[in-house]
């Protein structure tokens, strides 16, 4: 079970799951009221948090996979299953392969174009993403497309029309995602070097890459308002989203002050929280109305 927990990434897995699950309420009020006692709803809400699960750690299973000779090399990663031979690779494979026609097949349920998202989120992060940490950090905007797509497949999961709220939960995870990964990348850049790994704007620790970093953070900003500007939200989340940016973004310039490890850790800890802050705060306001 631990084995398992490590091929799944068992907590960047429930975080996306978690992610999905917001939307798909949000997509579900815009049907109409909600039935908390409906029997439809909890099966529909069961169906994407299961075949969501187990997409997620599809696609991170095909990722070991791939990245096992690479995790040999990295401190972080060599005590994972397959690189510590604890797992083969035949083994890994036929349980990923399992998850990913299982999750696969339960969001199709829900309906088409929620399965069709599952099965690109899981081509994009395993097979272009993956390969392309090795060659250019172009892969973080890449990885951020999988990355962005949990919030769109549990808001489609619900309402089967990409729309503008869709695009708006999609935009939000997307902008974010890039100063949360340059965050991690600044930290764990000397272990990423020993696999080959180029993750930050200009492949290292400079003020460029933190110049780029503080910039996108800045475009959250505006992005993160959306909600309220459109008018699918209110004033509170406008005002917690527009908070929780202003945050993000001194975590961000104290990162571009001081070109330091423990700036770019603060930083990415502030996007652990920022994220579900303003997804939530979204939720409830929306529902709210």
């Amino acid at each position: 079970m631990k084995d398992f927990v490590k091929l799944v990434k068992l907590r960047l897995t429930l975080l996306v799951v978690f992610s999905a699950s917001i939307s798909f309420v949000i997509g579900s009020k815009v049907n109409g009221p909600i039935d908390w006692s409906s029997w439809d709803f909890w099966s529909k809400w069961l169906l994407l948090i299961t075949g969501g699960f187990f997409v997620t750690s599809a696609a991170n299973g095909f990722n070991e996979i791939i990245e096992k000779d690479l995790d040999r090399l990295m401190r972080r990663t060599a005590d994972r299953p397959i690189p510590s031979g604890r797992m083969t690779n035949g083994q890994a494979l036929v349980i990923s392969l399992f998850m990913a026609i299982f999750g696969t097949y339960l969001l199709g349920k829900l309906n088409l174009t929620t399965g069709y998202l599952s099965v690109f989120s899981i081509l994009l992060y395993a097979f272009a993403y993956t390969p392309l940490k090795r060659k250019s950090p172009i892969a973080v905007f890449v990885g951020a497309i999988p990355g962005a797509l949990p919030p769109l497949i549990g808001y489609v999961g619900a309402h089967p029309k990409i729309d503008e709220i869709a695009l708006i939960l999609f935009a939000i995870q997307f902008v974010w995602q890039f100063p949360h990964f340059w965050a991690i990348a600044w930290v764990l850049d000397d272990d990423y070097k020993l696999a080959g790994f180029r993750l930050l704007p200009t492949g290292k620790r400079d003020r460029a890459s933190a110049i780029i970093t503080f910039i996108v953070t800045l475009i959250l900003l505006p992005v993160s308002l959306l909600p309220t500007y459109y008018g699918y939200g209110g004033y509170y989340v406008g005002a917690v989203s527009l908070i929780m940016s202003l945050i993000f973004l001194y975590q961000a310039s104290n990162l571009l002050r001081t070109l330091e490890i423990k700036s770019a850790q603060k930083l990415m800890f502030g996007s652990f929280y920022y994220l579900p802050v303003v997804q939530l705060m979204f939720l409830f306001d929306f529902i709210g109305k």
